[in-house]
């Protein structure tokens, strides 16, 4: 599994690369490989406020269907409109094709979430 250094992880798999005050939420190459072929995604709102650990995604593969849950609180200031028309782009290259930006609200939330490093042992012990 592809884990890209300098971003911070959660425990369902989704990653979290902080920029400033702003950040990029997307799924883990974990979580893609799970799920198997993507089909559609489902985003939320520019301007939702959406809380830690509340879901703000949905997306559905041929052969499951799960939640996106948010790593920190924050406010979307935009979302990725290239994976809703092509939901497979997160199969391809689940780093490069993010989900949502925000403006994180509580920085200190960052604390919580695992590092490329922890991730990555994280998932060797999962497996």
């Amino acid at each position: 599994m592809k884990v890209v250094k300098g971003l911070y992880y959660t425990e369902d798999h989704e990653w979290i690369k902080v920029d400033g005050d702003e950040a990029y939420i997307g799924v883990a190459d974990y979580a893609q490989d799970a799920l198997g072929d993507i089909v559609y995604v489902e985003l939320p709102e520019v301007d939702d406020e959406i809380a830690k650990e509340e879901a703000f995604s949905a997306v559905e593969s041929v052969k499951a269907a799960a939640d996106i849950y948010m790593p920190v609180d924050g406010k979307v200031i935009e979302v990725n409109e290239e994976i809703i028309d092509d939901p497979a782009l997160l199969n391809q290259d689940p780093y490069e094709n993010w989900m949502i930006k925000i403006e994180v609200t509580d920085k200190s939330q960052l604390d919580d979430l695992m590092t490329s490093e922890e991730y990555e042992k994280f998932l060797n012990e999962e497996a």
